[in-house]
């Protein structure tokens, strides 16, 4: 890479490769009754230290149980006062396709899932990004997976006002946090959203469009957001939706590369259609995807390891030495050790303090001055010296099954595969 500010193309490119071998080395430990550390052997989630789950992940050999990462660290909670596109925040793709989430009543659903728990414990652990499909239906907003652009009983989830005042519960227990909404935009009633959000109580959070950098300028700094209590960040799929309603539109603010398999492929980190250039200035945020177009749980531990690490450089270069401001990713807690965590670490250390990882920053000091962490360890490889059927959970939130145990229907199978070019057109 060329023309780095302040060696951050060099500290991140260094980073993610020393983060990428590490999952190639071994270590373990015995521990239990809550004192098991990151990667330390565990039979149970009440062996791990607050923060991680006792998990394991056989698609990359790793059948005996580990404690994992569970929960992000708030990058604001160590270097506060930048501007909020300096950040890196932790998204969830299809925040609202819960595994657990029950059905409508008399109806099969009959679509795939994206993630584990709740809105509620998404925020709780980190997650500071929601992508929410939303649909009119049932005279009402529902979130809802596509199929060819309307919603059915089907792959209906829940009404959209019941996550929102998800997130208004957590905004107004946490007056320092502040949450992004991405909108896939299906909503066809006039003045839809605006109702909705105001419905929920949303609205005396709302950042206002007019407050919005237009050319790529920075934003506001995370300080003065909070002071002005303007924490939620909202933007639509629909362009009229800015004028009408006062929702911003997505891609005048933000760069996005591809998502589902072409945003996971090795090397390449090409744009959306709808988006600019990655690397053009006019807009200063970054969204990266970084999840398949159908979403496997067994494999997302695989993912988000390594393979993010890479792909997260390959994007910065992408995108012109610019570090992604929102990662977008499937099943988020799954990992074989530090996961999107540690890699959201490590994309926000170099940017915000000039260290390869944000643990490693130190508030009030010189950009630069870097204390000494603990390197990541990995745990032994041995399969054989147990098993887990698929990990139990536990972090700010005990998980009530694994997707490991979730078999998709047949007539599920049936309909993605007859139907496959309009839903792989929608679905995401």
């Amino acid at each position: 890479m060329s023309a780095c500010i302040n060696g951050l193309c060099r500290a991140v490119t260094l980073s993610l490769l020393l983060l990428s071998f590490s999952f190639f080395f071994s270590v373990s430990s015995a521990c239990s009754n809550g004192n098991c550390q990151m990667l330390d052997s565990c039979s149970s989630a009440t062996d791990c230290v607050p923060g991680l789950y006792c998990g394991d992940c056989p698609a990359v050999g790793r059948t005996k149980p580990i404690c994992m990462r569970g929960q992000a660290t708030i990058p604001t909670s160590i270097i506060n006062g930048l501007p909020f596109n300096k950040y890196t925040w932790l998204v969830t793709h299809n925040a609202f396709s819960n595994a657990n989430a029950p059905p409508l009543p008399g109806v099969e659903r009959i679509t795939f899932f994206n993630q584990e728990d709740t809105v509620t414990n998404q925020l709780r652990n980190g997650v500071r990004g929601l992508m929410l499909d939303m649909y009119d239906f049932n005279n009402d907003i529902w979130l809802c997976h596509s199929l060819r652009g309307q919603c059915f009983n089907f792959t209906a989830f829940q009404p959209a006002i019941d996550t929102l005042r998800e997130v208004e519960a957590f905004l107004s227990q946490n007056p320092t946090e502040i949450v992004t909404i991405i909108i896939e935009d299906y909503v066809h009633r006039p003045k839809g959203l605006s109702t909705l959000f105001a419905n929920a109580g949303l609205d005396k959070f709302w950042f206002p469009v007019s407050k919005m950098p237009k050319k790529g300028e920075d934003w506001p700094t995370v300080t003065d957001m909070v002071q002005e209590n303007h924490r939620l960040l909202v933007f639509t799929s629909v362009a009229a939706k800015e004028d009408e309603e006062g929702v911003a539109y997505q891609w005048r603010y933000m760069v996005e590369n591809e998502s589902g398999d072409p945003g996971v492929k090795r090397g390449s980190c090409p744009n959306r259609k709808e988006s600019q250039p990655l690397n053009s200035k006019s807009s200063s945020l970054f969204l990266m995807n970084y999840f398949p177009t159908f979403p496997i749980e067994k494999d997302a531990c695989k993912e988000h390891s390594a393979p993010l690490a890479e792909m997260v450089g390959t994007c910065l270069k992408s995108g012109g030495n610019r570090m992604p401001n929102f990662l977008a990713v499937n099943f988020y807690m799954r990992s074989d050790g530090g996961g999107v965590f540690e890699i959201l670490d490590r994309m926000n250390g170099p940017v915000l303090c000039g260290c390869e990882t944000l643990t490693a920053c130190q508030p009030g000091a010189a950009y630069g001055s870097c204390k000494s962490v603990m390197q990541t360890r990995t745990p032994n490889m041995d399969s054989a010296a147990g098993s887990s059927s698929g990990g139990s959970y536990s972090g700010s939130v005990q998980f009530s099954k694994s997707l490991a145990s979730v078999v998709y229907p047949l007539n599920t199978i049936v309909l993605f595969c007859f139907s496959w070019l309009p839903i792989l057109m929608f679905l995401l």
